[in-house]
């Protein structure tokens, strides 16, 4: 067991300390740390960037060679931190306490934590793990709550002018954050355009967490079930089965035979991972994929409207308008002069 004392949740104190325990090679660019390591302590990346608005982004992705427990820090102003996992699992505690917390993937999280009390984290040998932390700072001036309306925002709905207590709730499971922190991932993107569109998948992220939380507080309210592990990764094996082939004739009863549960069930599942309905998921994932041979195909829009699954070109162009704002014919010679423009 290998133990990691960070004294404060700052970004750049972070990784100046990851890096004095771990090495590996740091990098700084346009603010974004990142640690590549592939030494005795594991292999893997740890990513992490501030933005003016005081909300941080930390990422892990890694697998540790041996057993690993951060011990972090906080001060006078803990910060409220927002929690996904996306593979493998992480244990939390608090140190003046000795009960534990699981947060396993496709989990969200939302820690709280008394002035000055250490958060304790503990990776387990040879698993690979993906989590991404959203820290705000709770510092800023809310005296002043339009220079920072968001994070004043956030403060003011978790911690209502109250100081911070010791509190981790482990939230149901959840596709769509999922998807955005993938998309996080693909970004190509250098310099300020990256910085960005990090920030906006950041924004989008926190929004989900934020109404996954509100999501959970109804549904327990009104006494309902939650999906287990095993359902919620049937649930999972289904939307990318849809997302890789949407042109296939789906129907709820096929999709439920897959899956291994009741129609009901399914549909619960998609509704807390992707917000919507199977039916409306196939329709939104076709659209998309519409979208995307129109403007990288040389398909006309009959082509690309059956090459999707939909048997209805009307059909396919109201609900493409609906999405984005034009029709699919209209969308095909914008980006047809865009590339003659470039």
């Amino acid at each position: 067991m290998t133990t990691i004392t960070l004294t404060s949740t700052a970004i750049k104190n972070i990784f100046d300390e990851l890096h004095q325990s771990m090495n590996g090679a740091l990098s700084v660019k346009v603010k974004e740390h990142i640690l590549d390591i592939d030494n005795e302590f594991g292999r893997g990346k740890i990513r992490g960037v501030t933005f003016k608005s005081g909300i941080s982004l930390l990422e892990f992705d890694v697998k540790f060679i041996q057993d690993l427990t951060l011990r972090v820090g906080s001060s006078e102003h803990p910060p409220i931190c927002f929690a996904y996992c996306l593979r493998g699992k992480v244990t939390h505690s608090f140190g003046s306490q000795s009960g534990k917390k699981v947060l396993e993937n496709f989990q969200t999280s939302i820690l709280t934590n008394k002035a000055y009390e250490e958060n304790i984290l503990e990776f387990a040998k040879n698993e690979h793990i993906k989590i991404s932390l959203i820290v705000v700072n709770t510092e800023l001036n809310t005296d002043n709550p339009k220079k920072h309306s968001l994070n004043y925002r956030i403060q003011k709905s978790f911690m209502m002018g109250k100081p911070a207590q010791n509190s981790i709730y482990i939230g149901s499971y959840n596709l769509k954050i999922a998807d955005k922190i993938q998309q996080l991932e693909a970004i190509q993107e250098r310099g300020i355009v990256r910085s960005l569109m990090i920030e906006g998948l950041v924004h989008m992220i926190l929004a989900y967490e934020i109404q996954q939380h509100a999501d959970d507080q109804k549904r327990d309210a009104q006494n309902n079930g939650n999906l287990t592990l095993k359902e919620m990764n049937a649930v999972r094996d289904i939307s990318k089965a849809i997302l890789n082939c949407p042109e296939k004739p789906h129907c709820i009863a096929e999709l439920s035979r897959q899956a291994g549960l009741s129609p009901g069930k399914l549909q619960e599942g998609f509704k807390r991972m992707h917000g919507t309905t199977v039916s409306d998921y196939i329709r939104s994932v076709r659209v998309e994929k519409g979208e995307e041979l129109i403007k990288t195909s040389d398909m006309n829009i009959s082509q690309v409207v059956y090459s999707v699954g939909f048997s209805s070109r009307s059909y396919f162009s109201k609900i493409f308008r609906q999405k984005y704002n034009c029709s699919p014919k209209e969308y095909k010679e914008k980006q047809q002069s865009m590339a003659l423009s470039a």
